[in-house]
């Protein structure tokens, strides 16, 4: 008879668990999977380290927005493409490997989201025009001494949203010019130096036939990864790339 009672309140336990599941799952019937991203830094002339494995990843996890594994070791990119929903390139380091920069291309040609940061947006690769020209829409060969500058939105869109309608900081303004022969881009929102009449592309989307890619030319350091309007524009576009926004 012991036995039987105990067979009944087990029976009965795990009826209550799953009616608690249940419930659960109608109180939170929205609740979104944190995004995948995979961050690649590494290179020269930035702390990548500090700036994007340290401050970007704990923005971006921040909520559970993302879930993010950060490399300085692009052959590591290879094999983590196929686990991720976003790539985020920050590296001005090369990607030599030929299998692993066909993969970029065929992940983006399979409709998933890649986030360009400010050190990725450079001309860094002559034997890889390819990347430039078709998935950044362009480049830069210079930047003003870092300093003070004001980035204006000129667009409403998904990755700018929650923003003012412009805001300054101290930074390097990346020359950003697009391709006239590579893949149109969209401005979302351009950057003026207080010394020049010179006005350049900030954020951006890349109009890429198949994937959503977007350029960040902000970010050399901390009075840009530490301030809101950064934070807001990085979380939005991951959310963006992933196709969540």
């Amino acid at each position: 008879m012991a036995r039987s009672n105990l067979k009944i309140i087990a029976s009965l336990l795990l009826l209550l668990a799953m009616v608690a599941n249940n419930v659960l799952a109608e109180v939170n019937p929205g609740k979104k999977k944190a995004i995948r991203v995979l961050l690649v830094g590494g290179g020269s002339s930035h702390d990548f380290d500090r700036w994007y494995k340290q401050e970007d990843v704990q923005t971006l996890q921040k909520g559970g927005l993302a879930t993010v594994e950060y490399t300085s070791d692009p052959s590591t990119i290879l094999a983590k493409l196929k686990d991720i929903d976003v790539l985020y390139l920050s590296n001005n380091q090369p990607i030599a490997d030929e299998a692993t920069r066909k993969a970029i291309f065929a992940f983006v040609d399979a409709g998933k989201g890649l986030v360009l940061a400010h050190p990725a947006l450079w001309y860094n690769w002559a034997d890889w025009p390819e990347y430039n020209q078709k998935l950044v829409g362009g480049g830069s060969k210079g930047h003003d001494k870092y300093g003070p500058f004001e980035v204006t939105i000129t667009q409403k869109h998904p990755v700018t949203k929650g923003l003012a309608a412009s805001f300054k900081l101290d930074d390097e303004l990346y020359y950003f010019k697009p391709d006239a022969a590579g893949t149109p881009i969209e401005v979302l929102a351009t950057a003026k130096a207080e010394t020049s009449d010179k006005v350049f592309p900030s954020i951006f989307i890349v109009k890429y036939p198949k994937g959503r890619i977007v350029g960040i030319a902000l970010g050399h350091d901390a009075k840009s990864h530490t301030i809101e309007p950064y934070q807001i524009i990085l979380r939005n576009a991951i959310s963006w790339a992933a196709g969540s926004k």
